[in-house]
């Protein structure tokens, strides 16, 4: 799903939906009358560029057109969702939202970013309430996939669930609060939480660093993979959770805490915590701690990737919605010609993937290449149903040689084509060739043997197997050679 958005203030947050939108196709239609939003939401971009496709293991759409406009009538024309994220007062956001109607769509929808305000008093007053939601995000917007979607009953149902599945088509989670309340639902945990810290600061019991340290070394990282019900469900043990409630509910009657007070913000504690803060963090600049930032929350989302959990689960069921749309998907059969290079493998080059020269790692190359011979391995039928079966076998690598001729970076947009060599009897030739756009990285070329999973002895493939190689064969004879198949490593002078 693709289209046309519309956003309307590009501060940090407007900058980082653009950056969303845009990376996933869609055209940008930006108003600001910061005279510096335009620069703003650039540098934004140029780290979600960075950043974003390297968590997706499948291509994203080619990104889209930004474009910067002098009035908001201008943004809104013929945009499909208009995010709204100017500074959080109410009587500027109605101004906004008035003006935004006045020029949009009526079947657009009109999404605020708002953290503290119900989305009934962003309809009051409005020409057409029902157009009108909470679409609260998180920052980096780019990144985090939690959207808080909270409607009221003047909105249709069929507006919330186009919501639903315009933001979920962007890699988002919409979740969808029933009940519009103050401050929605996380932000109320992130306000008790900031309560404490501050009557902690207050009283000298920690510092700013010391509260951020006994978060992110302990129970953040719990709350990122499994939230606090289940962590707590968890803490149970095999009494589960009634057994964790009656062990610790009576301590909620305790007074340690002071939810409902909150330290008077003077002059002295607003300069303590200015001066912790710069101690703990000074020495990096905005910019700096934003790369920092992506750089672990991309680990750690790609490493939930691999356990299918959490938030790594819905960057799998994204990728696999965005893979049918890439070609990758389907065999020999459902290839638009047979004569040319087979494309195996299209995406960006993740964080992780990359060394200390900020190059992509050696390493690397050789798992593209890896997850290429896999991608062709599917299209002859040597998939995972073929693998699985008794009577079936697989492709093992016997020997491999990669030639890397020109730098690859973070977000790189990487595609692998392949050209069959070989395809005869057990024996498997392959060569990969890796570009970015037209330019050539590097070429890996490929021997290997199909063997049986139950005597481990090279075999045979399939009868179907041997004859989607022998189709690919000579379709793709009158193809050149390509140069460097066959070499070895040569002396150089």
């Amino acid at each position: 799903m693709t289209g046309t958005a519309a956003i309307i203030g590009g501060g940090v947050i407007g900058g980082g939906w653009a950056a969303r939108f845009l990376l996933n196709g869609w055209d940008v239609r930006a108003f600001d009358p910061d005279p510096d939003a335009e620069r703003k939401i650039g540098e934004v971009l140029g780290n979600a560029r960075r950043s974003l496709p390297g968590l997706s293991d499948a291509p994203l759409p080619p990104e889209g057109r930004l474009s910067f406009h002098d009035n908001i009538a201008s943004a809104v024309a013929g945009a499909a969702w208009i995010q709204e994220s100017v500074p959080e007062r109410l009587d500027l956001k109605h101004v906004t939202l008035a003006a935004i109607q006045a020029a949009c769509a009526e079947t657009a929808i009109i999404g605020s970013s708002t953290s503290g305000f119900r989305p009934s008093q962003l309809q009051d007053g409005a020409a057409r309430p029902g157009q009108i939601v909470v679409a609260h995000p998180f920052n980096p917007v780019y990144l985090l996939p939690l959207i808080e979607l909270v409607p009221t009953v003047a909105n249709p149902p069929e507006t919330v669930d186009a919501a639903k599945a315009l933001l979920t088509s962007l890699g988002l989670y919409p979740l969808h609060v029933r009940q519009e309340i103050d401050a929605h639902i996380a932000d109320r945990f992130l306000e008790a939480v900031w309560r404490e810290a501050l009557w902690l600061v207050r009283d000298g019991v920690a510092t700013t660093e010391e509260i951020d340290n006994a978060i992110r070394y302990g129970f953040g990282i719990r709350w990122a993979q499994m939230g606090l019900f289940e962590t707590y469900r968890v803490a149970g043990g095999e009494a589960g959770m009634k057994h964790f409630i009656a062990q610790f509910g009576p301590c909620l009657s305790w007074p340690w805490t002071k939810l409902m007070d909150v330290p008077e913000l003077t002059d002295d504690l607003i300069g303590r915590i200015a001066d912790q803060s710069d101690a703990q963090s000074g020495r990096h600049s905005i910019r700096d701690l934003e790369r920092i930032r992506d750089n672990n929350l991309v680990a750690m989302m790609r490493a939930l990737k691999q356990q299918d959990w959490g938030a790594g689960a819905l960057l799998n069921a994204h990728d696999a919605a965005l893979k049918p749309g890439a070609g990758l998907s389907g065999g020999v059969d459902k290839l638009e010609t047979l004569d040319r290079l087979v494309l195996t493998l299209s995406r960006a080059v993740p964080l992780d993937w990359t060394d200390y020269n900020g190059h992509m790692t050696e390493s690397r190359y050789l798992d593209a290449f890896a997850s290429a011979t896999d991608r062709f391995m599917e299209l002859i039928g040597c998939d995972s149903d073929y693998i699985a079966d008794p009577a079936g076998g697989s492709y093992f690598t016997a020997e491999t040689h990669i030639r890397h001729l020109d730098e690859a970076l973070a977000g790189t947009r990487i595609r692998v084509e392949t050209q069959l060599l070989l395809g005869q009897g057990k024996k498997l030739h392959l060569f990969h060739r890796m570009y970015d756009g037209d330019r050539l990285l590097a070429t890996g070329e490929h021997f290997l043997l199909h063997v049986s999973l139950e005597t481990r002895r090279p075999c045979a493939p399939s009868a179907a197997i041997e004859s989607a190689l022998v189709r690919l064969s000579a379709a793709q004879s009158g193809l050149p050679w390509p140069e460097g198949a066959g070499a070895a490593i040569r002396k150089r002078s």
